[in-house]
């Protein structure tokens, strides 16, 4: 696997702590529209320290193959963070399976950079680490989410009851598959 891959019109890499600086203007300039579908978040996490450990910690997974974590960039401003896809939970043995995430900063939406950076995480997931299965839980009033996952080809399955905590709150959340071609 290698630490940075290209389509079109993007860059997606693995990074480590050094870029906390970047990684925290990501969030910050997305804290109303992330935090909306989120877990609540530590009081630190706002910070560049809080940021350098767990992009270290994000690192060292991907070194291990637990998880991995692209950050998405544009060709023509390489130095602008516009989105992250993640698997984490990656499952060897029988199952070769993981979970999947996405969030893109909201000035790049409606430009198709999502589904790019997508299309090619779950294009390296298959093929780079040998994963057989992908899952998506995405809450069910979320349909930009659900659009894009759809036109990767995700499918619906069903609905996981009260999954995950977001603001505080248990919700449910529908769930989504990709299987290897």
């Amino acid at each position: 696997m290698n630490f940075s891959y290209e389509t079109d019109r993007l860059i997606l890499k693995i990074l480590d702590g050094s870029s906390a600086s970047d990684i925290l203007r990501f969030y910050a300039s997305n804290r109303r529209v992330f935090e909306q579908c989120e877990a609540l978040r530590p009081d630190n996490f706002y910070t560049e320290s809080f940021q350098r450990q767990v992009l270290n910690q994000e690192f060292n997974m991907c070194i291990r193959q637990t998880g991995i974590r692209f950050w998405v960039y544009k060709k023509t401003d390489p130095d602008h963070v516009i989105g992250t896809v993640c698997f984490r939970n990656i499952i060897r043995h029988v199952y070769q399976s993981c979970e999947t995430g996405y969030k893109f900063d909201q000035l790049s939406w409606h430009h198709g950079y999502a589904l790019e950076a997508l299309r090619k995480s779950v294009q390296i997931a298959f093929y780079d680490l040998n994963l057989h299965r992908i899952t998506a839980y995405i809450m069910p009033d979320n349909t930009p989410s659900i659009r894009l996952a759809e036109r990767a080809g995700f499918k619906l399955e069903g609905i996981a009851r009260k999954s995950a905590m977001v603001c505080g709150i248990w919700e449910d959340h529908a769930v989504y598959s990709i299987i290897r071609p």
